[in-house]
């Protein structure tokens, strides 16, 4: 049952990665990628590693994922652009 559980977080966090690089919008890549920290959060939590996935809960999905938010709404860009 771990095997599969690990098989299966793992093809969930590898779609979250390759979702976050290919969206366009900057506020989804950030969305994203607080659903790749809250995956890691229950994947820690299944393996037993509880302290683990608290700190990953508390600090991946919702500290750095608000830090990010706050810090694209104070420089004010919204989109990726292909000049750059």
């Amino acid at each position: 049952m771990t095997t599969f559980l690990s098989i299966l977080f793992l093809v969930l966090l590898l779609t979250c990665a390759v979702a976050a690089l290919m969206v366009p919008d900057l506020i989804g890549a950030i969305s994203i990628f607080g659903a790749f920290s809250f995956a890691a959060a229950i994947f820690f939590a299944v393996l037993g590693a509880v302290d683990v996935a608290f700190t990953e809960a508390a600090v991946g999905a919702v500290i750095t994922t608000l830090f990010f938010v706050s810090a694209l709404y104070r420089t004010g860009d919204r989109k990726m652009r292909a000049d750059r």
